[in-house]
């Protein structure tokens, strides 16, 4: 599990604007909030103040959707070879701390196709391929920083 700080701080500013959208919150409504924690943006927020604003929304009702979001189904009649990438996509997503909407957009990205589960085969085959090489750069990256 990736105890990135900054990793963590993106995730909680996520989760707010997630809350914000889901409960409805107007610019004004939200800037108010923000004030009640002596905050003029998200932004300048540490960690824990961040961590506080996530607990008002879920007390004024959020609820979160789950850690990595919906699964992807696809259909086995269409191509049964498909199921067993679409659950390594998932061990890469999980073991690199991303939701299953980065998978979505690097089929978008790869491809121009907006779900993971409209993608064939070749294609899905071809993202785990970019899975596993981001996967073994993110490694290299971090055994980098610990040699400095």
């Amino acid at each position: 599990m990736n105890h990135d700080p900054e990793k963590a701080r993106k995730a909680l500013l996520a989760k707010i604007h997630m809350a914000k959208k889901d409960l409805g919150m107007d610019e004004v409504t939200y800037l108010e909030m923000l004030k009640a924690f002596g905050l003029k943006s998200c932004k300048e927020a540490d960690i824990p103040t961040l961590e506080r604003v996530c607990a008002h929304l879920k007390g004024c009702g959020f609820q979160e959707k789950g850690r990595w979001g919906k699964r992807p189904r696809k259909l086995v009649e269409k191509d049964p070879d498909c199921g067993p990438l679409l659950k390594k996509i998932e061990a890469l997503l999980a073991d690199g701390g991303y939701h299953w909407n980065y998978g979505h957009g690097i089929s978008k990205k790869m491809f121009g196709v907006d779900r993971l589960e409209w993608c064939s085969w070749r294609q899905l085959h071809k993202i785990v391929s970019a899975l596993t090489y981001n996967a073994q750069r993110q490694k290299e990256k971090a055994l980098g920083k610990e040699s400095t």
